[in-house]
């Protein structure tokens, strides 16, 4: 009996000693799959910004980043090789991407960036993320900002895509003290019309997101329009600032990527999207044209000078 007790003890005492000399591997980072729809610079910033939030956080996570070109993907082969990896999460980036993401995946959470709006996020309940655009009440605080003279506010839209966001900023415009004088142009062959209607009517030309009025094709037109009638246009961002517009907000996009972070670490630690809404950006960066300034003798301060992200002279 005794030799068969000091056995026993042996054996319970020696898994203890082995425990000691080699502990316990520690947890595994929870993968997350990052679905890239663009290599530039902006998307790599969001990237890196994600990546320090979920640090900070104390959330150890293994990413997988995967290039998304939609053209070669119509079939959604790589987002079914996806669902058998089981990822705890997606981070997607661009419109198609998360589009696609959207449409062919359900049980995955999904954290969206570099999304204009969210009209895809709210199809779906395992998607919310930051979008691009900023809230309305936010653009037409800083065309009151920046351009205080300036008392009517010309704006061209297509129905079919802004009727509503027309709507909204009416009432918005109307409770600032301002007058909003919005053109429809539901082809670009309406612009020449719709611009000498501006012409007559409007301080400022406010550059809403739009497929069809403010389109890489219709930005000359617009740009030249502005510069002979001396009227300043509001551009969408800081390439057409570059090409001609008195200035227009622009996006921290680290921060952003950081604001999808603290997202995903909501998710990853409670393990349900409910009552994460999508967000508009929380910093205003903007972008100025000193040569179109000069060119409609507006008068700046200082101060707006200096606080400009990025300059053209």
């Amino acid at each position: 009996m005794r030799r068969s007790y000091r056995r026993s003890c042996y054996l319970t005492v020696l898994p203890l000693c082995i425990l000691a000399w080699f502990p316990m591997p520690t947890e595994a980072g929870k993968l997350v799959i990052v679905l890239l729809a663009q290599q530039t610079e902006p998307y790599q910033n969001v990237l890196e910004g994600f990546r320090q939030s979920l640090r900070k956080q104390g959330i150890e996570a293994e990413y997988e980043v995967l290039n998304f070109d939609a053209k070669k993907d119509q079939r959604g082969t790589s987002l079914e090789a996806i669902k058998t990896k089981n990822p705890a999460l997606m981070f997607t980036l661009g419109s198609a991407a998360t589009e696609a993401a959207i449409r062919e995946i359900k049980h995955i959470p999904i954290i969206a960036g570099m999304i204009v709006d969210e009209k895809a996020l709210l199809q779906a309940e395992n998607a919310t993320g930051v979008i691009l655009d900023f809230p309305l009440k936010t653009q037409l605080d800083w065309i009151r900002r920046m351009l205080p003279d300036k008392k009517t506010v010309g704006v061209l839209f297509n129905p079919n895509e802004n009727q509503h966001l027309i709507t909204q900023a009416r009432e918005l415009t109307e409770a600032m003290g301002l007058t909003l004088y919005a053109r429809q142009v539901e082809s670009p062959r309406d612009l020449p019309d719709a611009l000498d209607s501006l012409s007559r009517r409007a301080d400022v030309v406010w550059g809403l997101t739009d497929s069809v009025a403010l389109t890489p094709e219709t930005a000359k037109g617009i740009l030249l329009f502005s510069f002979r009638n001396r009227i300043p246009f509001v551009g969408l961002s800081t390439s057409w600032v570059k090409a001609g517009a008195v200035y227009a907000l622009d996006r921290d996009y680290v921060d952003i990527g950081q604001q999808c972070g603290e997202l995903a670490g909501k998710v990853l630690r409670d393990g349900k999207m409910q009552g994460l809404q999508p967000l508009p950006p929380r910093k205003v960066l903007y972008a100025l044209n000193l040569k179109t300034v000069n060119h409609m003798k507006l008068d700046l301060s200082d101060e707006i000078i200096k606080g400009a992200q990025t300059v053209f002279n």
